[in-house]
């Protein structure tokens, strides 16, 4: 069953955010900032197939299954949106992702455009920005700098950033991450908004409607 979006009715109050980016772009690094002015945001918890890494918590950082428990959850369509990564299989839980939104709590999903079309089309709800570097050439000195790459990784990052620009349009906003201080300002500014729709609102104001003037 299909929910309907934000900008229609809801009775969830929790806002869910999507954040897509090239890598290199400063995604991560706005969403860090993004977080301790909204503590309160949290990351969706997926189910994946790799093994636990040292501290990792089953429950709290993944839930950790088989490849064959992962894959007889797809058939069930389970998933809001997965994908294969290095051998490995992320999926994001359609159910329990609606649950905590209808509790109030606000979610950040910081996955790539064919994650965030996927969870558009599963999910008919959310908040879907899209960050842009100011330039192929500052991309490029960016993903140098980092130090992390050989130039086949950079030169594949590169081609990947202009398939993900090319689908930008299923995005609600655009940003361009060429001030740090300004994108974050502009996202800041799409969050204190969105929380502004009447789906949001509708408990706070139901409130203040029982009460007498």
């Amino acid at each position: 069953m299909k929910m309907k979006h934000n900008n229609e009715t809801s009775d969830s109050d929790g806002l869910l955010l999507v954040i897509s980016a090239p890598s290199g772009t400063g995604k991560s690094t706005l969403i860090s900032m993004l977080k301790k002015d909204f503590p309160d945001f949290k990351f969706s918890v997926s189910y994946t197939t790799r093994s636990p890494r040292p501290g990792e918590v089953h429950g709290q950082d993944y839930f950790f299954v088989s490849k064959d428990e992962f894959l007889r959850l797809k058939e069930k369509n389970f998933f809001a949106e997965y994908a294969l990564v290095h051998n490995h299989y992320y999926g994001t839980p359609r159910e329990t992702t609606l649950k905590a939104l209808e509790q109030g709590q606000n979610l950040i999903f910081d996955i790539d455009v064919q994650g965030a079309m996927q969870l558009k089309q599963n999910m008919g709800l959310g908040c879907y920005v899209f960050i842009f570097p100011p330039s192929f050439k500052a991309l490029e000195e960016r993903l140098l700098k980092r130090g992390t790459d050989d130039p086949e990784t950079i030169a594949r990052r590169l081609e990947n950033a202009k398939n993900e620009i090319n689908q930008s349009h299923f995005f609600d906003y655009w940003l361009v991450n060429d001030d740090l201080h300004q994108a974050y300002s502009e996202l800041r500014s799409i969050v204190v908004a969105e929380k502004l729709r009447p789906c949001f609102m509708r408990k706070r104001i139901s409130v203040i409607n029982n009460q007498d003037f």
